[in-house]
């Protein structure tokens, strides 16, 4: 009997799988998701489009990258651009699951997209862009985080895993950084 009373958050079975049948065409969105819809929606098409943004301005910086150490920062933009694109596809991703459709229109992008594009320039330039470009989607996501909490801790985890990979991308344009102009910034 004791078992059964320290279990009392948990639905019965038989209720679980009732709920289970009723309201399918909503998919992966159950009764038990605690969170806004439409507000999660319209936060993932921000990340979606800043995403994108990310995309292409790593992708145009390594293009147009050039000095003696070109190659391989070429490479770490390639390599960065390829990971915010997965990202991107990520918030997608989770907005079809929420029953949305995301916005990937180049249409507007600039003014939904939390980061900017930015410019070409000299190497250090197109590092700096991206190192602030970084601690800015860092903070964002951050405040996503908090706002999703345990009320959508399926896009809380998501949104965890990018910053994780987006405070990476920020030490390695710091690192560059440091590596082309010798003073770290960083204690």
């Amino acid at each position: 009997m004791a078992k059964a009373a320290e279990n009392t958050f948990l639905t019965d079975v038989q209720t679980l799988r009732a709920r289970a049948k009723a309201s399918i065409e909503q998919g992966a969105l159950t009764p038990a998701y605690q969170g806004n819809v439409k507000t999660a929606i319209d936060l993932l098409q921000t990340v979606v489009a800043t995403e994108l943004v990310c995309v292409l301005r790593y992708t145009m910086h390594s293009i147009s990258v050039e000095g003696i150490t070109s190659e391989s920062v070429a490479a770490e933009f390639a390599t960065h651009a390829k990971e915010e694109r997965a990202h991107m596809m990520w918030a997608a991703e989770r907005i079809d699951q929420l029953g949305g459709v995301p916005n990937l229109s180049p249409e507007g992008l600039a003014t939904r997209s939390a980061s900017e594009y930015g410019a070409g320039g000299n190497l250090v330039e197109m590092v700096r862009q991206n190192l602030v470009a970084e601690r800015l989607v860092i903070e964002h996501y951050r405040e996503l985080i908090r706002y999703f909490a345990d009320h959508d801790p399926t896009t809380r985890i998501m949104l965890e895993k990018i910053l994780a990979e987006e405070e990476e991308h920020a030490t390695d344009m710091h690192d560059l950084l440091v590596a082309h102009e010798g003073t770290p910034f960083l204690p």
